[in-house]
């Protein structure tokens, strides 16, 4: 037992990694990490979920779910950045905490987060599928049931064509050069944002102020809506909105100055971000009554149509359709570097960590584009976006509790980063306290699954993992080409 707590704790050397991560070329500045930020942010979950979350648990209280989940993912974003600007490595949370606690802690948080990244392209895809399928249904096409969504019996989905088409689009555009498909990114996002702000403008016009009323439903017993519970439980399901800055730090080591782009990419994603989700999420609840948007995953777009604003309603639809795919390309991004982290420490076959050419992580991209279609295509929408808030929230208490293993070593074996975490050593523990709150209000499947997601992990290490991870092995990686 003493022996195998001692390989758990063997802590992974950052020169190392940062040597490993030469191969990977560091291009990204603000406005790159911006993008790929406010891709995600404002993407599939902008567009889809404040209508499901007022129908579900809050009512037309849904901005405050927002401003929850915010406070929790801004303690969480002060960690990242103080993490990212010290340790500019590729992995994001893995390889953070197997430098400061220990390889067995490290892979228990990239597994979880690969559960996190890996169901937000499965969430981001199921979204796109259905603002495609509401556009094309205004002009009388279609799909049979069986190809329409992901399992459900009582609409007879089993597969979701369009979710797959998605990801293989976009993982054939990150086949190519970053710098490229970063111009696409920012472009995309340029347009989400203009969009979004244009449905607030229009949106204003057909607000009925008795749809706020009663503002915060009275909590109904026996269930999640209403009153403090619906609050929470709705900042729960909507955190996946917030996992823009976990794909930006993902990133960490294609970014020029990490210790300067990257605390402004991850803290201004936060702020751009939470200010639309509160100004959609207002102005939504006051075009109709909440629970119109029950089961209605292109919510805003339906507001518009119903509400005579057509045009309007086409183009968000459009430019949503085309927008989502920057969610998809900095989630399939991610993905791909976390995959390719655990290949580069031997935690996965060392296949997985080789680079190409092109300077990119291409078997790992297969791995994962492969993998999310089989899942993406396959389970219903509500379920997956339960499932990747709770991915998310660990990493998140994975990294406020790593505050306290970094700070004693910056400026001594690591190195003193621009951005630090204000008001430590009490903030980073309000930050753990605020995530695990709203993780205790997540579904009990998300919980089970999470618990389930786990175990395996845990298997794998002990079978594989211990055994041909580079510490173990004393083995500086070759460079591969």
């Amino acid at each position: 037992m003493h022996h195998l707590w001692q390989q758990i704790t063997r802590k992974e050397d950052p020169q190392r990694l940062q040597n490993h991560d030469a191969q990977l070329e560091a291009h990204m500045t603000t406005k790159d990490l911006l993008g790929l930020g406010l891709g995600m942010v404002v993407g599939t979950a902008i567009f889809t979920l404040p209508g499901i979350v007022a129908a579900e648990h809050t009512g037309p209280a849904v901005a405050l779910s927002f401003i929850v989940g915010a406070l929790g993912a801004g303690l969480a974003a002060l960690a990242y950045a103080e993490m990212a600007a010290t340790l500019p490595v590729a992995g994001s949370a893995f390889s953070w905490i197997g430098v400061l606690f220990g390889e067995g802690f490290g892979w228990i948080a990239g597994w979880l987060m690969l559960s996190e990244y890996f169901l937000a392209i499965t969430f981001v895809a199921s979204g796109w599928s259905a603002y495609v399928q509401g556009f094309l249904g205004e002009f009388g096409f279609h799909l049979p049931a069986f190809l329409s969504s992901g399992y459900n019996p009582k609409t007879g989905g089993v597969f979701d064509i369009f979710a797959a088409l998605a990801i293989i689009l976009v993982a054939i555009l990150l086949t190519k050069r970053l710098r490229g498909v970063n111009r696409v990114e920012n472009l995309l996002v340029v347009l989400k944002i203009a969009v979004v702000l244009l449905f607030v403008i229009v949106g204003i016009t057909a607000i009925h102020p008795e749809n706020y009323h009663p503002f915060l439903p009275a909590h109904k017993p026996g269930t999640s809506f209403g009153g403090v519970t619906g609050v929470m439980a709705g900042a729960a399901q909507i955190f996946v909105a917030y996992g823009g800055f976990d794909v930006i730090a993902s990133n960490t080591a294609e970014t020029k100055d990490p210790g300067k782009n990257m605390p402004r990419g991850i803290l201004g994603t936060l702020l751009i971000g939470s200010s639309l989700f509160v100004a959609v999420s207002l102005v939504l609840v006051g075009m109709f009554s909440y629970q119109k948007y029950a089961n209605n995953p292109e919510a805003s777009a339906w507001a518009l149509r119903q509400s005579g604003h057509l045009l309007t309603a086409n183009l968000l639809a459009v430019v949503a359709i085309v927008g989502m795919f920057a969610s998809l390309i900095g989630t399939q991004l991610a993905s791909s570097r976390l995959v390719y982290a655990f290949g580069r420490d031997g935690m996965l076959p060392k296949r997985l960590g080789r680079i190409n050419h092109n300077h990119l992580p291409i078997n790992a991209l297969l791995v994962v584009t492969i993998a999310a279609v089989v899942v993406g295509s396959m389970l219903p929408f509500t379920f997956l976006a339960n499932l990747v808030s709770a991915g998310t929230l660990i990493s998140f208490i994975f990294v406020a509790l790593g505050i306290y293993a970094l700070r004693p070593r910056e400026g001594k074996d690591l190195p003193l980063p621009k951005f630090r975490m204000p008001f430590y050593p009490v903030l980073p523990g309000i930050s753990v306290l605020v995530s695990l709150a709203i993780f205790l209000e997540l579904s009990s499947d998300a919980k089970t699954l999470t618990a389930v997601w786990f175990v395996i992990g845990v298997v794998i290490y002990l079978l594989y993992g211990k055994k041909h991870s580079s510490n173990a092995t004393e083995t500086e990686p070759k460079e591969l080409k």
